[in-house]
């Protein structure tokens, strides 16, 4: 007889408290512990608490207050960390920005924030084009040295704004989603998904600006470990398990495309690991057994939740192999309460579809300066016996299975995860619009979810665009990672019985087998170049590709960069940095530039039986 699951979860009692005052609790306990260990310098509890009062209380001198909005351009260093718990104390919310995305991204988040001061240095500022107050963290000294080392006084509530993190909006615009203290302290304190010790050592990799950052950063610091900053910019999984293993890291959270990435690099540096952590996509089932089989002492966990919810709103723990089937994403973690519905908000059978809403203490509070989406997408919750408690509708569709556990059947609307970003296509096809050479356009994605999954777009001219110059057209206002690997150029937009383009047929169209680009084929001239080239036409699933071919127009990306770096580590072990792509982005220059490592002695030259 089929059922229909009530399936609350346990939402229980989560810590009344905002994130600067459990910190400072921590300073209080234990002072003299290192709190976070960076590339730059590392600093005790004390040291963190006392510099965050210095600069909490020199953004409060800029008048910033309760709820006011502070942007953040940084990379990974102490000072980021000082920088995020000062806008705390000071009574604001941090917005993160990627250094690396466009001015125009920069201007678009600035202004919908409401940003009134910006944390940079002086090489970011540049790019920020910003007049308003900024405050620059590597000037000497530091500007915040001369301020009180007490905390300002401002109100502070758990339900107040930590920080508002930007996802992609379908209008074209981003959507700044608003998280409270609570919300975060609901994920990283008494957390059943993960057991957190206070000799355990946190790996801070993600950008802040993405939600695994939170769980980093806060799940460290609030209880009381050590947190290792991993140095800016692009690292191989060479790099990451060696600073994981040097550093001895207890728990570490990977997005699925750098879990994969990983564990084929090797997993010997990986055994100090008490806890891995991987999600933002669909897993493959294959690493997974992998990384059980060979990491018997890590619990390896799953970890499934849109930033409206604060990174994870489901967990599973996997205690053997994988069976046939979708990867299990859990059940609700402690703080959260999830439905599977209908379109009529009813409960579906057990073993059927349905919509996931989320509830809970891990609720956003909406959308900044968008009432109307936020009425759409977070609705009362008719389950719920507290007046006025809300649900989120993820648009993630999913199932329970006879265990309990959550299996994950893709979306209900358009939205994609592209390397554990959420993309709303429309965004893309609003700037691809905007081209004049372009009269219509439908971005979709294509590949694996979680392996090789890229978006695609294809667009109606008159005459071929070349992906160079539509590349160079979207980088002027979109990040790297929303950048199409494809482009291709169509008749028109097929449409379906609806008179709605049909996504799944533009889906299932394959890939040019050469797409227009700035370069003619050339022909690879050494050996080295034909085995890069070999490659490329691997990972980029169509050939010939020429040696005058560049990487990211090619639809190359950082991730791709990362894995590639690694086969040529194992075929002529050298050491081949993800920035190396950015600096020699065709194969005549990369094989040069490895070819110049080889004639240094950098290498015991190419493996056994593999081109010289």
């Amino acid at each position: 007889m089929s059922t229909r699951t009530a399936w609350d979860g346990s939402v229980g009692a989560v810590t009344a408290a905002s994130v600067h005052s459990l910190l400072a609790r921590q300073a209080a306990l234990n002072p003299d512990g290192v709190a976070l260990s960076a590339h730059d310098e590392d600093l005790t509890f004390a040291e963190l608490d006392t510099r965050s009062n210095q600069l909490a209380n020199q953004l409060h001198g800029l008048g910033i207050g309760t709820e006011d909005s502070v942007g953040i351009c940084l990379d990974r260093s102490a000072g980021l960390i000082v920088a995020l718990l000062a806008v705390l104390k000071a009574g604001g919310g941090y917005v993160a920005l990627d250094p690396r995305q466009p001015r125009e991204r920069h201007a678009t988040l600035l202004e919908d924030s409401g940003a009134k001061v910006v944390i940079t240095t002086a090489d970011f500022a540049e790019r920020l084009g910003r007049t308003a107050a900024t405050i620059l963290l590597d000037a000497s000294p530091a500007p915040f040295a001369s301020f009180p080392a007490t905390p300002p006084t401002v109100p502070s509530a758990p339900k107040n704004t930590a920080y508002i993190a930007y996802t992609s909006g379908s209008t074209g615009k981003p959507k700044g989603v608003r998280v409270p203290h609570q919300a975060v302290v609901r994920l990283v304190i008494d957390s059943d998904f993960l057991p957190i010790r206070p000799d355990d050592v946190f790996l801070h990799f993600a950008p802040v600006a993405f939600d695994a950052s939170t769980l980093e950063i806060w799940g460290a610091l609030l209880n009381g470990c050590r947190l290792v900053v991993a140095p800016p910019g692009e690292l191989t999984p060479a790099d990451l398990t060696a600073i994981i293993a040097k550093n001895k890291v207890t728990v570490a959270w990977l997005t699925a495309g750098l879990f994969h990435a990983v564990i084929e690099s090797g997993t010997q540096d990986l055994r100090e690991l008490r806890y891995l952590i991987a999600g933002g996509d669909v897993l493959s089932a294959a690493h997974i057994d992998r990384a059980l089989r060979e990491l018997p002492d890590t619990t390896l966990v799953n970890g499934y939740g849109p930033t409206e919810n604060t990174t994870f709103t489901t967990c599973h723990t996997f205690d053997g192999a994988v069976a046939d089937g979708p990867v299990p994403i859990g059940r609700p973690i402690h703080g959260t309460s999830v439905h599977l519905l209908d379109e009529s908000l009813e409960r579906v059978m057990d073993g059927e579809i349905g919509e996931l809403y989320a509830a809970g203490l891990g609720l956003a509070h909406g959308y900044l300066n968008n009432p109307a989406l936020t009425a759409d997408r977070f609705v009362p919750n008719p389950y719920s016996d507290t007046p006025g408690e809300r649900m989120y509708r993820t648009g993630d569709l999913a199932r329970r299975r006879p265990d309990g556990a959550l299996e994950f059947h893709g979306r209900a609307d358009d939205q994609v995860k592209i390397r554990g970003f959420r993309i709303e296509p429309g965004e893309v096809e609003t700037v691809l619009r905007a081209h004049p050479e372009i009269t219509d356009v439908a971005v979709v994605a294509q590949g694996e979810p979680g392996v090789d999954r890229h978006l695609t777009a294809c667009y109606v001219s008159e005459e071929a665009v070349s992906t160079a110059e539509l590349r160079r057209h979207l980088a002027q206002s979109l990040p790297a990672f929303m950048l199409p690997a494809v482009f291709l150029r169509i008749d028109a937009l097929p449409l379906n019985s609806n008179g709605k383009v049909d996504r799944a047929r533009l889906a299932a169209t394959p890939k040019p087998e050469r797409p227009e680009l700035s370069a003619d084929y050339r022909a690879p001239d050494t050996e080295v170049a034909a085995w890069l080239a070999e490659l490329w036409a691997d990972f980029m699933e169509f050939s010939p590709v020429g040696i005058d071919d560049d990487f990211f127009e090619l639809g190359g990306h950082s991730l791709m960069a990362v894995r590639i770096t690694g086969e040529i580590s194992a075929e002529y072990d050298v050491n081949v940095p993800p920035v190396a792509f950015y600096e020699n982005p065709t194969i005549d220059e990369l094989s040069a530039y490895i070819t110049g490592l080889l004639a240094k002695g950098e290498s015991d030259g190419p493996r056994a039986g593999r081109p010289a």
